[in-house]
């Protein structure tokens, strides 16, 4: 798998029968291999520009390009051989084990309904070996942890061999032990990557840059270190934010409150 870059142009989203985007004029562009949090309040519009991003949606205006090649010139196939996605919805209960779901991934790499070939084999082992996973592989799936289950449905997608992953809310439903599990897997994989979360000290911690979207127009794109001030924090998310320096490590936090 090698990352590339991923382009973002001019690109906006209006339902049918609307006659208000719910997604404006957004452009971005991210360095293979960085990873790109989205963050923004509920109906920011964080969703819609994800699925712009794994070719769900048409964008109305504007392109979205990896690696210099606007996804809509692809076919379906060769376009899910270049980006993946992980979405917060899962099947609570697949009647598959782990191995035959991460095996689904290499479906674009198929014919018709060819069976798996050596390669396919090849790629699913080394994938379940880099998320741990081998010990599972015969599992059923319904029969794991959130956690587990996270990891399984992050395989599939890199059984893909995409350059681009895409991650909605990753860290959604899971306790705090198998968010730092999600997290310190995104921080290793070594791909581009968009991942939109709500917590904002997470996007921080884990992303190289960070979009803010606020009723479906950008606010700000940059390294969260740079971009995320406690006036832009306050202002689009209408609470009261306050960045506090932690002194031996070197690292921010915000505290919240609501506004008097």
């Amino acid at each position: 798998m090698k990352a590339a870059d991923l382009a973002v142009r001019d690109v906006s989203w209006t339902p049918a029968k609307s006659p208000q985007p719910v997604l404006h004029s957004t452009t971005f562009t991210i360095s293979a291999g960085r990873v790109l949090g989205v963050v923004g309040p509920n109906g920011a519009g964080k969703s819609t520009l994800l699925r712009l991003l794994y070719r769900f949606q048409k964008p109305q205006t504007g392109q979205v390009l990896v690696g210099g090649q606007d996804i809509w010139s692809l076919t379906a196939r060769d376009a899910a051989t270049r980006i993946a996605a992980v979405l917060q919805e899962q099947a609570s209960a697949f009647d598959l084990t782990v191995r035959e779901i991460v095996r689904l991934g290499r479906t674009p790499y198929r014919s018709g309904f060819a069976a798996a070939g050596k390669k396919d084999e090849n790629v699913v082992d080394g994938v379940l070996e880099q998320l741990n996973l081998l010990e599972l592989a015969h599992r059923d799936f319904s029969t794991l942890s959130g956690g587990e289950r996270q990891r399984v449905m992050v395989a599939r997608a890199l059984a893909q061999e995409p350059q681009v992953l895409i991650l909605d809310e990753p860290t959604n439903h899971l306790d705090v032990r198998h968010q730092l599990e999600v997290i310190a897997l995104i921080q290793k994989l070594g791909l581009t990557i968009v991942v939109s979360l709500h917590d904002l000290n997470m996007a921080a911690r884990v992303c190289d840059d960070v979009l803010i979207l606020k009723d479906g127009y950008p606010q700000g794109f940059g390294p969260p270190q740079a971009l995320l001030s406690d006036q832009l924090v306050t202002d689009t998310f209408q609470v009261v934010a306050q960045r506090e320096h932690l002194s031996l490590s070197g690292a921010s936090h915000f505290s919240f409150s609501l506004p008097e």
